[in-house]
């Protein structure tokens, strides 16, 4: 197998490792400097140049695209994915990632833990959104911070209010996020490779640091990672569009809590606590996983006029509710059912037998006029009581 390894520091621990473990197992492997591509587009045949010639075939790719060059290294992977080159993180995944509101923004709509966040830009919502969080202390976040860089703990409202105003007049954006205190100075980092958790560690800062990352002296130790963390990670990372992921998670009363999910993390701090081959554990999986590149769906399937793909739900009361999949009638109605979540399990291509069920959530590809009456209405968004409204309602039942 051929590897490409999208870097600009062929030196670093990350790439250097990453080199080491695929020649180990006698794959061919080759460090590509990212802004030395050019991009070639032509009908039928998009294609890609480096160093002023034409690239020679690769079976996969590995992106470890730095912040400051998201855009076109972004741009230079998903040319790799129009070329049907396996990446195990698609452009999509990473711009998704390396954007904190983005991709908390994904994340909120599903099942997951995530602190609560806020991102205000007048100035008149500021004190508001502080409140909606929770109050003082809070931490306030640079969207495209790394590293711990741009992450600032506000012990009161006016210091949070001050910094925020300042940041703004800079036209910097911001996050308003809840500081969980049971977590303070300290965080899980879980490497994810594929579907599952291929090593873990838990960072301490020192001292009066509150940031936990290694680059601002926080100590990292191995830890025994418990399944609903696991869980969790793995599932922040395929929601982001990642199969190589470093998902940093705060350890809270109500379970994990998403962070942040990087798309290049690095090996050396984790490699080093863990003492496992991490880099092993990727192109392993790379190998694995080299013949079934990402396909965009979407694309693929909706080019025939009157198809589609549609996400369905099944609710209390629903004519489906109790029947067999062949059973439903779907198949009948030219719909085929791709794939079938239920909680937070993933059933893919259900078997015919399968029974559905009300809450049961059916991504499926078919007839856009069959599926019509199948979508469902959209949510309503719960309505949020204020604790001063709850303490009137509380008060006035007791009496």
């Amino acid at each position: 197998m051929k590897i490409g390894i999208l870097s600009r520091s062929r030196r670093c621990y990350s790439t250097r490792r990453l080199v080491q473990a695929a020649e180990q197992r006698g794959h061919a492997v080759k460090v590509l400097n990212t802004l030395r591509f050019a991009i070639e587009l032509e009908k039928s045949e998009p294609d890609l140049y480096y160093r002023s010639k034409r690239l020679s075939e690769y079976d996969a790719v590995l992106p470890r695209i730095g912040a400051s060059v998201t855009y076109f290294g972004t741009a230079v992977v998903r040319q790799f994915e129009q070329m049907d080159v396996f990446t195990p993180n698609t452009a999509n995944g990473i711009v998704n990632s390396r954007d904190k509101l983005r991709s908390l923004q994904i994340l909120s709509r599903h099942e997951i833990g995530i602190p609560q966040t806020a991102f205000v830009r007048d100035r008149k919502d500021v004190l508001p959104a502080i409140e909606r969080v929770g109050g003082a202390p809070i931490v306030i976040k640079l969207l495209e911070g790394t590293q711990g860089v741009g992450v600032i703990l506000a012990e009161s409202t006016k210091v949070a209010e001050a910094i925020i105003e300042t940041l703004h007049s800079a036209r910097q954006n911001v996050l308003v996020q809840k500081f969980v205190a049971e977590s303070r100075g300290k965080d899980v980092r879980a490497l994810v490779v594929g579907d599952r958790v291929v090593a873990a560690m838990r960072r301490v800062a020192q001292g009066n640091e509150f940031r936990s990352n290694v680059h601002r002296g926080g100590k990292a130790e191995l830890i025994d990672l418990e399944p609903a963390y696991e869980a969790a990670a793995v599932r922040a990372a395929q929601i982001m569009g990642l199969r190589v992921a470093g998902v940093d998670m705060l350890e809270s009363n109500d379970g994990p809590q998403i962070m942040e999910v990087n798309s290049s993390p690095g090996l050396e701090g984790i490699e080093g606590a863990t003492q496992l081959d991490v880099a092993g554990a990727i192109i392993d999986y790379i190998a694995a996983q080299v013949n079934f590149p990402e396909i965009d769906i979407r694309q693929r399937l909706t080019v025939s006029t009157g198809y589609g793909v549609a996400e369905l739900m099944v609710p209390e009361g629903s004519e489906l509710v109790g029947k067999s999949i062949t059973e439903s009638g779907l198949r009948d109605k030219d719909v085929v059912i791709l794939t079938l979540n239920r909680g937070t399990s993933v059933i893919s291509n259900p078997k015919g037998s399968r029974v559905i069920e009300a809450g049961d959530r059916m991504l499926c590809y078919g007839k856009l006029e069959s599926m019509r009456d199948l979508v469902p209405t959209k949510r309503r968004r719960r309505t949020k009581v204020k604790k001063l409204d709850r303490d009137l309602v509380e008060a006035i039942e007791t009496t």
